[in-house]
């Protein structure tokens, strides 16, 4: 293997992990090695001016989005290294796509397209510092990069406000791109347990509705299965749904447990996807596990992950398909908690060695305990997924307020189609509406993100309401309900009042700025 077409992780033996200049000289080495195998682009720039690049393959060759959609494969989007010090999906995901492009066999760019972004947190990447400090519970390497960009905003809660440069150049991408298929590659903490990578589909419930969201269902039941029986049987490695102990990070056979997921919002990325309706994949590493490790299964998953999105193309595109209408009864969750009705499974369990001293015997291990390598299989509560609390019908389309810039811009981000019509005199026509008086509006006590989440109680009131001026209006439309409802809604558990884009305009006593029109559209918007 040519020393320039290794990884900085192959070259030092996995003591090391790429740097973003590592990264581009690793692409350029590709490109000299296959000048016609692929296109290289950048999805934007970092904060820092950085470029975020990423690669397109597929055979033929498809040289843009334009070439990628009409091609009539499934578009699969991987995204590395989110987080700065998660690494391993980096250099997993550069590795793979070397030995692809050096495959002449037919493989799995025949039937899909690839588009590759390994390095998505690159600012983050090179904030460079001992694995102790920024990863303590993560088994090497030495040196990693620091969570956040360098705004210190989390790339992953920032899918729904949209703050980060990072963040609008991905949406861009999608919008671009509209890509089948989102996989997020990371790295776990806490629970000592006996997987060697966990995942999850999309957590909110409303994209698991077959009736809104019919890739969600496929991609829990069917392609996430498939690829765990394949890890195991291929390559001798055991998967789970994404979680850990229950309060805990480890686990004796004398003590209750329960093996809990993460949250169902979709400041979260593959939460997020899930709502557009796309198959959506979270890859989580063990961090306890060797750094070659981590790497050697999060390159395993990613690559039986794009084989089963190849062998089962035909029903992706047909469930991630451009739908005319909605069902009439159609109903979006809007609020959700943790399942009630948890099923029981055996899920393998590591317990610790209490050593009585204050060593740390491995990297990301407590001070004072001892791996045991020994794993058991403890049947226990799972909670892999949520119930909603709150559901409201869909509406024909929203009034949204026309002059708040930034929300409009946000509304832009996530490629939200709306219409605007002026008038300087006369009526556009009068319709039945929805508003929402506000009795309450809770804030979070402190701050999130750079925001204070908000929270709205209140009551609906049904009026007829007369359009003058100018009306901007996001219709209800199949291609964009199911996201419209979420961003929208004000009892939305996720949306942008959750984010403080409406601030200005919540009072107790007043309606909520946008407003749901549940009647027929006046004929100036048909």
């Amino acid at each position: 293997m040519l020393g320039a077409q290794q990884t900085r992780a192959e070259r030092s033996a996995y003591t090391e992990t790429s740097t973003h200049a590592d990264v581009i000289a690793f692409i350029d080495s590709l490109e000299r090695a296959y000048p016609t195998a692929f296109v290289r682009g950048e999805i934007g720039r970092s904060g820092q001016g950085k470029v975020l690049p990423y690669l397109l393959i597929s055979r033929p060759l498809v040289r843009d989005a334009g070439e990628a959609r009409r091609s009539g494969k499934p578009i699969v989007y991987v995204q590395g290294n989110i987080h700065g010090g998660e690494v391993e999906g980096k250099e997993a995901l550069l590795a793979l796509v070397r030995d692809l492009l050096r495959d002449a066999r037919p493989n799995v760019l025949d039937s899909i397209v690839l588009v590759a972004v390994p390095i998505y947190n690159a600012d983050g990447n090179d904030a460079f510092g001992p694995q102790e400090r920024l990863r303590g519970a993560q088994n090497g390497p030495q040196l990693v990069g620091n969570r956040p960009n360098a705004q210190n905003l989390d790339l992953n809660r920032d899918y729904i406000k949209v703050e980060a440069p990072e963040t609008a150049a991905s949406m861009r991408m999608f919008a671009m791109f509209d890509p089948h298929v989102f996989m997020d590659l990371h790295t776990t903490n806490g629970s000592y347990h006996g997987y060697a990578l966990t995942y999850s589909p999309s957590l909110h419930p409303a994209a698991m509705d077959p009736a809104l969201a019919p890739a969600g269902p496929f991609t829990r039941d069917t392609l996430l299965p498939l690829i765990r029986e394949r890890m195991r049987s291929r390559h001798r490695l055991e998967t789970f749904d994404y979680g850990n102990f229950r309060g805990r990070d480890d686990v004796t056979s004398t003590q209750k447990a329960a093996w809990e997921t993460y949250e169902h919002v979709p400041r979260f990325g593959t939460n997020y996807y899930g709502l557009r309706n796309r198959v959506s994949i979270l890859s989580e590493a063990y961090s306890h596990d060797p750094f070659e490790r981590r790497v050697l299964a999060t390159y395993h998953y990613v690559h039986e992950t794009l084989h089963a999105v190849a062998e089962h193309r035909a029903t992706i595109l047909a469930r991630t398909g451009a739908r005319s209408t909605l069902p009439a009864s159609a109903t979006v969750a809007l609020r959700s908690q943790m399942t009630t009705t948890p099923f029981t499974a055996p899920i393998l369990v590591e317990p610790l060695i209490p050593t009585g001293d204050s060593v740390r015997y491995e990297p990301g291990l407590r001070r004072g305990f001892r791996r045991s390598n020994v794993f058991t299989a403890v049947e226990m509560p799972v909670y892999d997924r949520f119930e909603p609390t709150l559901r409201r019908p869909l509406p024909t389309a929203w009034i949204v307020p026309v002059d708040d810039s930034a929300f409009v811009a946000r509304l832009a981000h996530h490629g939200i189609e709306f219409r605007q019509i002026a008038t300087s005199s006369g009526s556009l026509g009068t319709v039945t509406v929805e508003r929402f008086v506000i009795d309450s509006i809770a804030r979070a006590p402190r701050p999130f993100q750079g925001h204070q989440e908000v929270r709205l109680v209140g009551r609906w009131v049904t009026e007829r309401m007369e359009l003058r001026g100018r009306v901007m209006l996001v219709p209800a439309s199949p291609r964009q309900a199911l996201l419209a409802s979420i961003l929208l809604e004000p009892e939305s558990d996720d949306g942008l009042t959750t984010w403080n884009f409406l601030d200005a305009a919540l009072r107790v006593g007043a309606p909520h700025p946008v407003v749901r029109i549940t009647g027929p559209l006046p004929r100036a918007f048909r």
